[in-house]
């Protein structure tokens, strides 16, 4: 079968599970060819082996299914780098390089920062700060071993030797007199009760990494009250959070007597990124 007609094909069986069913189509072929996706373009007369075409199937079901592209994959695009990703943790996602880019006006280029990264998943904010702060010194920290090796993985991947990961809830494994100039996190902060949890990519990602309790501010309120324990003199802390949860996170922060409170909006123009300075 000619590449042009098998991508139409699949297009047409993702339309309706995919907001993305072109570029979710493209991407699985290319990676079941071993080509960019610009080759479809060059060479969509080319003929597909009935081999190429069963591998292609099979993924295809796969993410009729509702199966993240990201997952069948094994990798995403974060920042500059190229993300491994597993179901043991989330998938990394664009709004979150808000995240990372609110964090870098935080710093300076030429400093050497001590930087945080709490529920580190992957390792994608860490390392994506760590690519720009090459002078920095990057730790993630995650509950979850299988993400913490992963992250590690991720490191190596990308030849980033200014970051480290290890294993810990929160900041129960770090040494008492840590400190740093940065402290960051995409926590869980999803409602237990969200319905969107049983719908879209989400259900196939683990609940761990998504879910907290008192409608999905128990584990940023821990971080706020906790992390002054462990910011240096006039650090800031930032969390990615809900699109509703903005001024949830800046009265916490408030109440916690941080300073210089202030918000930031995604892509798609919502409060998803929330800052506060420990002045104390």
């Amino acid at each position: 079968m000619r590449i042009d007609e098998l991508l139409k094909g699949a297009c047409e069986r993702l339309t309706f599970i995919s907001d993305t069913a072109q570029l979710d189509a493209q991407l699985l072929l290319a990676h079941v060819l071993g080509v960019s996706a610009s080759y479809f373009y060059t060479w969509p007369e080319k003929t597909v082996s009935d081999v190429d075409i069963e591998r292609y199937n099979a993924l295809l079901v796969r993410r009729e299914l509702g199966e993240p592209v990201a997952y069948l994959l094994g990798h995403q695009a974060f920042w500059t780098l190229d993300i491994e990703v597993s179901p043991c943790t989330l998938i990394p996602r664009a709004d979150t390089e808000r995240l990372v880019e609110v964090a870098l006006s935080l710093l300076s280029t030429e400093s050497a920062s001590r930087i945080l990264d709490l529920g580190t998943g992957t390792g994608a904010i860490a390392l994506a700060l760590a690519a720009e702060l090459p002078r920095s010194n990057v730790t993630g920290v995650d509950l979850v071993d299988d993400a913490v090796a992963l992250a590690k993985r991720n490191a190596i991947r990308n030849r980033l030797n200014n970051a480290a990961f290890k294993q810990s809830s929160w900041f129960d494994a770090l040494k008492e007199d840590a400190r740093f100039d940065l402290i960051v996190s995409n926590p869980p902060y999803i409602d237990p009760d969200d319905e969107h949890l049983s719908q879209g990519d989400v259900r196939f990602e683990p609940k761990s990494a998504l879910v907290a309790d008192n409608h999905g501010l128990a584990d940023i309120e821990h971080i706020i009250h906790t992390a002054p324990n462990f910011l240096s003199p006039n650090a800031y802390l930032v969390f990615e959070h809900g699109y509703d949860q903005a001024q949830a996170v800046r009265e916490r922060f408030k109440l916690a007597g941080y300073s210089a409170i202030e918000s930031f909006q995604d892509l798609g123009g919502n409060d998803r990124v929330t800052i506060g300075k420990w002045v104390l």
